[in-house]
């Protein structure tokens, strides 16, 4: 399982870290320095979750997958129903076309 989202694309972004020296020069210095400067990692916040996933061949299966919490926030992330007797309303509602 890579370390992305699943539905937004979302991974680790590389960056800078700084460190600053020396006074301003409105406040009466010679200016601010740059006296380290660190490469770094931004790491996307990722979840493990279940949700319904549609496969290639248009059925729908759950699956854990990791996902953005901004996915999750948006409303990309369907979760699967957790007990049985969920189902069967669900499956006569897609028989009825509703």
């Amino acid at each position: 399982m890579p370390n992305r989202c699943y539905f937004t694309g979302k991974g680790t972004k590389f960056g800078k870290k700084r460190a600053w020296r020396g006074q301003k020069i409105t406040k009466g210095g010679f200016g601010l320095k740059a006296t380290g400067i660190t490469r770094r990692t931004f790491k996307a916040n990722l979840q493990k979750v279940n949700a319904v996933i549609e496969k290639s061949d248009g059925t729908k299966v759950a699956k854990r997958v990791k996902v953005s919490t901004q996915a999750i926030r948006n409303g990309l992330v369907i979760k699967p129903l957790k007990r049985k007797y969920g189902y069967t309303r669900q499956q006569k509602l897609e028989a009825s076309g509703g």
